[in-house]
């Protein structure tokens, strides 16, 4: 097992970046799973209306794939975030703890790793989004669905804010021998609620 253990920057200016949204929902879309150009644009300009995140250029002539769902925006910060009807994901690659090249004999080397610098991650959110609704371990009986069905599937830690409009999760994927976690880290999604509701 391999790990990089990085200062926790990039996830400081995310994580600030989505404080700054007090109220997601301007920017949840209608759940429908269409793709193409039509509901990305749609996506762009209610991202754009909501947020004072920047996408990427785009304009008339944009060609925009059939199959594409989302799209890319950069904030202030300079957080690259992709973002679909549903939810939206930061992309914070050179912050924080992660093991990778696991073998089946590191497996509790990388949970007791997870296990160490979560609370510094976890410290962090805090700091920018309040308390959670929700914190628990896999050790907790009943995590799987203690918070929502199923939405401790594959975590190890599972921490949740819910603004309006939307649930954060901060969690940590819990390492197994089968299949085996190619790599562990501590990561964060935002979950939009549906379009209106």
């Amino acid at each position: 097992m391999k790990t990089l253990d990085r200062p926790l920057n990039d996830d400081d200016r995310a994580m600030a970046d989505l404080a700054d949204v007090r109220d997601w929902r301007r920017l949840g879309g209608p759940h429908t799973g269409e793709t193409g150009p039509v509901p990305v644009r749609k996506l762009i300009k209610r991202v754009k209306s909501g947020t004072n995140w920047k996408p990427w250029p785009v304009n008339r002539k944009t060609v925009i794939d059939d199959q594409l769902d989302g799209w890319g925006f950069l904030t202030r910060r300079k957080t690259e975030l992709a973002v679909y009807d549903d939810q939206i994901l930061p992309h914070s690659p050179f912050s924080g703890w992660v093991a990778f090249a696991i073998e089946p004999w590191d497996v509790d080397a990388a949970a007791a790793g997870l296990d160490e610098h979560w609370p510094a991650k976890f410290d962090l959110a805090r700091r920018h989004w309040g308390n959670p609704a929700y914190v628990g371990t896999e050790s907790t009986s009943g995590f799987v669905n203690e918070w929502a069905p199923g939405a401790g599937t594959d975590r190890r830690h599972l921490a949740v804010w819910n603004p309006p409009g939307a649930e954060i999760h901060l969690y940590s994927n819990k390492p197994t021998v089968r299949p085996l976690s190619v790599s562990v880290g501590i990561n964060y999604v935002v979950y939009l609620n549906e379009e209106g509701s």
